[in-house]
């Protein structure tokens, strides 16, 4: 038992290992998606935890956020740092980093379902979404926690293609969308700690 506790300590280390060393790797070529993506896994860890997950699969989906747009590293960096919008060529090839994002985790042995919760954060409830366009149950619970999260930070900051927006019109978003593209149970988290001014969430709106 004691070998075997000590073999799963190693493993999990292992893959934080990993996992640091691949964000690493990226940071070196795009410093902004490294920061989006820390953002991106407190914001979804903290809904995860008003949403009374259990501690392992918060864990997971903290993890599946510090990677979910690793395939980031596969995207032209032009098209990262392009002023201005994106053509419909150009969006369709940012759009493939979620397939490369999982060609790279594919073999990483996670304890936790991370590529399939990186192959779904886009994905919308009314098969909107993409790779795959599925619908509500089809896609995870950990994937639309991811969703939202990745949703608050990407329309709050401004990129080189996109001017930010305030916290109402963030809000807006989900007002007019949840129940249609974002799941209500997570919108509804997300709307409790904003009123209760969470300290991590109200970090980075």
């Amino acid at each position: 038992m004691g070998e075997e506790i000590m073999e799963n300590g190693k493993h999990i280390r292992f893959l934080y290992q990993t996992m640091h060393s691949l964000i690493r790797a990226m940071e070196s070529r795009d410093s902004y998606t490294v920061y989006h993506q820390n953002v991106v896994s407190r914001l979804a860890r903290r809904l995860a935890q008003e949403l009374r997950l259990d501690a392992f699969e918060v864990e997971g989906i903290r993890v599946a956020g510090q990677l979910h747009d690793i395939g980031k590293i596969a995207v032209p960096g032009e098209l990262l740092t392009k002023i201005g919008r994106l053509n419909v060529e150009e969006f369709a090839l940012i759009k493939t980093h979620v397939a490369r994002g999982t060609e790279i985790l594919e073999n990483v042995d996670f304890p936790w379902p991370v590529t399939s919760l990186i192959s779904q954060h886009h994905e919308r409830l009314d098969g909107s979404g993409y790779p795959a366009g599925l619908f509500c149950n089809d896609i995870l619970p950990g994937a639309r926690i991811l969703a939202v999260a990745d949703v608050v930070n990407a329309v709050t900051k401004t990129r080189p293609y996109r001017q930010a927006v305030g916290m109402e019109a963030m809000l807006s978003i989900f007002e007019e969308d949840g129940g249609v593209c974002y799941d209500t149970d997570v919108v509804s988290a997300l709307n409790r700690l904003i009123r209760g001014k969470d300290q991590i969430v109200m970090e980075y709106l």
